[in-house]
């Protein structure tokens, strides 16, 4: 049941507010319609005609946690690329190092010594030794995967029910009533049966965790250590460490995908919470808006690799690619991990991430909304539930597409820009209190109107 009952004035609601997109974004709305005369949906990834409104936002430029679009409209940015901006839009130092990179060569198939550079960063922060790069998170799952398959020699892997690991095909599965393992809704073209490569757990959940584990086919357990692409779903105390102990026990190795939870601090939740992973997983933000993905190993891991591989085919294994590694990514993830994310920066941007959650939970409290609030580092999200979920299923049972969307439509027509398909703030190291209070304007408005 939707949290939001009056269905005939979120309708009314949402019409006035696309009525008014229209109206200012003109130009926007003409360059989608030459666009649908050259791309599939009139963008250029399908997922794109899911924001909404009846078309997208063009973008004219961006700068730290601010962007205008092509009609002049102008944005506070607290989607930042989906934590693919987190550094803030064109950071100085990273937009230098790639300038001065790519009038040098962009691509060579050979290492450079930024990717010392950026190596050795990782292995301080997330306290694992040896570091590969590949051009997005999802692939280094992949990856990842493919090496724990390779290494144990056992079939399977563990993901928890309604996980998100980018487009890796072992992962979209999900938990059937009767607690079976099953494709994800809408998965498109999959390869197998999700059974054949998977098991499905809830999260916050040992028990099942180990019932998965005792069978004994299981290579590796994939998780982030919160989750985070079904709404924010914290873990319970004990439970990151229970995994750890059962991955231990059953000789399973456990992967923790830290993209979006890098917002946790400059080491994840990875230092955030002491883990040890036997491989940890970045994406996105660590090259300050220039493609890149990265995997880290524990020494074990590392050398169980190095000794089962055979050089003469190491190329053609299905782990790699011509790009990964690439200069211009190295230069890029060398300056923002050296000058943009630092330490300094996470503290003050999970101060911000605080105070917007103290702002929409007052928001929430003053207005008896059934709705909670929850945070990770500099990352804040809410959802239309009165309690905070502990796994995916409840998570996906609180979502409502239609509240959503009008929610995020009237964010964009007063000038802010949130996640899209998501209630999630992100903020930035050029993010400030005056943007703050610009969503608190939008959010007290929105919900007024909703509840008033």
């Amino acid at each position: 049941m939707h949290s939001f009952q009056n269905r005939e004035k979120l309708s009314a609601l949402h019409q006035a507010e696309l009525d008014r997109f229209i109206k200012t974004h003109p130009k926007s709305q003409a360059r989608h319609n030459q666009a649908k005369s050259s791309m599939l949906g009139g963008v250029p990834m399908i997922w794109m005609s899911k924001w909404p409104g009846p078309f997208p936002i063009y973008v004219e430029s961006a700068k730290g946690s601010h962007f205008s679009d092509i009609d002049g409209n102008q944005y506070v940015d607290f989607c930042l690329g989906d934590t693919g901006a987190m550094s803030g839009h064109a950071p100085e130092a990273t937009v230098a190092a790639v300038q001065a990179q790519i009038a040098k060569g962009s691509t060579f198939m050979l290492p450079t010594n930024d990717s010392i550079v950026a190596a050795e960063i990782l292995q301080k922060r997330f306290g694992l030794p040896s570091w590969q790069f590949t051009l997005t998170a999802t692939d280094a799952n992949r990856h990842l995967i493919r090496y724990a398959r390779h290494a144990s020699g056992k079939p399977k892997i563990v993901v928890h029910d309604y996980c998100y690991h980018g487009s890796v095909d072992e992962t979209f599965a999900v938990l059937s009533d009767d607690g079976q393992t099953i494709a994800r809704k809408d998965n498109i073209g999959k390869p197998v049966a999700l059974d054949q490569t998977t098991v499905v757990v809830p999260f916050n959940d040992l028990a099942a965790a180990e019932l998965a584990f005792a069978v004994g086919d299981i290579a590796a357990m994939l998780i982030e250590p919160a989750m985070t692409n079904i709404g924010i779903v914290l873990p319970l105390p004990g439970y990151l460490e229970g995994l750890r102990e059962l991955c231990d026990k059953y000789q399973v190795l456990l992967i923790i995908d830290e993209t979006h939870t890098l917002s946790a601090g400059i080491g994840g939740m990875t230092k955030t919470l002491n883990l040890k992973p036997d491989a940890v997983v970045l994406g996105k933000t660590i090259g300050g808006g220039v493609p890149v993905g990265a995997f880290g190993l524990s020494a074990a891991f590392a050398q169980r690799i190095i000794d089962s591989s055979n050089l003469e085919s190491i190329d053609v294994g299905g782990v790699g690619g011509t790009l990964a590694g690439n200069a211009l990514s190295m230069a890029a993830v060398a300056a923002t991990l050296s000058e943009v994310l630092t330490e300094e920066a996470f503290i003050e941007m999970e101060r911000l991430a605080t105070q917007w959650t103290k702002n929409v939970q007052q928001v929430i409290t003053q207005g008896n909304l059934p709705w909670q609030v929850s945070q990770i580092g500099c990352r804040g999200e809410y959802s239309f539930r009165s309690k905070a979920p502990q796994n995916g299923k409840e998570a996906n049972a609180a979502e409502d597409f239609e509240l959503q969307q009008y929610l995020q439509l009237h964010a964009m027509n007063r000038g802010v820009l949130m996640t899209p398909f998501h209630n999630m703030a992100l903020m930035s190291p050029k993010t400030t209190d005056a943007d703050l209070e610009k969503h608190l304007a939008h959010f007290s408005e929105a919900t007024a109107a909703l509840f008033g």
